[in-house]
Formats: structure tokens, sequence, C-alpha cells
């Protein structure tokens, strides 16, 4: 069977348009993060800093979707996992869990989790997320991205698609980085070795 030009043109557009589409994550977040940037990736994806080598995170606060002020420089002492979700993204729900159950068993070891909620228009489809899955850590609404492009300076790891996480060290200087959804295993190769370092 042979196709017709028009169809086959058709056919090719849709091949070349899926095969673009990221593969674990929803959706492109910001393309900052340019430049040199002196990071490693391991094989599970995740990408880390030396401890001499990493560089401070930007200006990281605002309102959270209960309406609360937050500010990631407050949590200056501890490891801090920021995640970018959103509620239209389904491997940001497949990860939930996950992060809620990392959430409470890290919290005593001096670990606070902080999701950037992000590229949701509708604040109530946001907070029925965080009360489907009941989460135990705070928000911040950024529904335009403006958080995700200032956080983080040029040449760092930054947060560049839905989902993504990264992790600070207690110095609030970025370490680590995952896109693309977690899982339990996931997270503590990012948060355990950040959480012995003196």
């Amino acid at each position: 069977m042979t196709l017709r030009p028009v169809a086959r043109a058709v056919a090719l557009t849709a091949i070349v348009t899926l095969g673009s589409l990221p593969l674990s994550a929803c959706g492109s977040g910001t393309s900052g993060g340019g430049g040199q940037a002196n990071y490693v990736t391991s094989k599970s994806g995740i990408s880390t800093v030396p401890k001499g080598e990493r560089k401070p995170v930007g200006l990281i606060k605002g309102e959270t979707l209960q309406g609360k002020h937050l500010d990631v420089a407050d949590f200056q002492g501890k490891v801090v996992v920021i995640n970018a979700w959103g509620s239209w993204c389904p491997p940001c729900r497949a990860e939930a869990p996950y992060f809620n159950k990392v959430a409470k068993e890290m919290k005593t070891k001096g670990v606070e989790f902080v999701g950037l909620n992000v590229r949701d228009g509708n604040k109530g489809l946001s907070k029925a997320f965080e009360d489907e899955f009941n989460m135990a850590y705070p928000s911040l609404y950024d529904p335009t991205g403006k958080l995700l492009l200032s956080g983080f300076p040029k040449g760092t790891l930054s947060l560049q698609s839905i989902p993504s996480t990264v992790v600070l060290d207690r110095n609030e200087k970025i370490a680590s980085r995952a896109l693309g959804s977690m899982d339990n295993s996931k997270l503590h190769k990012m948060i355990d070795p950040l959480v012995k370092e003196k």
C-alpha cells in the first residue's frame, strides 16, 4: 500500500512531532541554566555539582497555594528539595506519593521540601492536587514561571521541565538536579549525600 503525497506528509509530520516530545516530562518550564556548568550526570539521570563548585540559588519566595508567605532563604542550614510540578502533568501525579513519603521521612534529618506549582492558571486545580495527595509540604504558586526563571542563575542546574527537582545543600547552593519523574530511590540518591555533608 502506498500513501498519497498529502497523507505521507501528514504521517511524517506526526512522527517528527511525537519524536520531539520529552519522554519523561510534561513540558519545558524554562530554557535557563545555559552557559558552562561543572556538573556530572549519572546513569540515573541525576546531575551533581562538586561541593567547591556549587553556586547559590537565586531568590525563591512568594505566596503558597494556601496563601502563606514562604521564602526558601528561611531554610538556611537545611537541605532543601525543590520540585516543579503542575496539576495537569501525569508524571507529577505519579511522583507525588514518593515526594510525600520521603518528605515525612527526612523532616527530622534537617531536610525541607518545597513545591513550585508552575503553569497552572487555575489555583483551584492546584489546591485539589495538594488535597488529593495530602501533601506534607507547601508549594509556591508560580503560574507564569517567574520563580522558575529568577531562582536559578545562568550556568547553574535549573528546573528546566515539568516535573523536575533541584536539591540545595545546607548553604543554599545548588547541589543536584533530576529532570523527569522521581521515586523514593532517586530522591534518596540526591538527598542522602547532602545530609551527610559537614
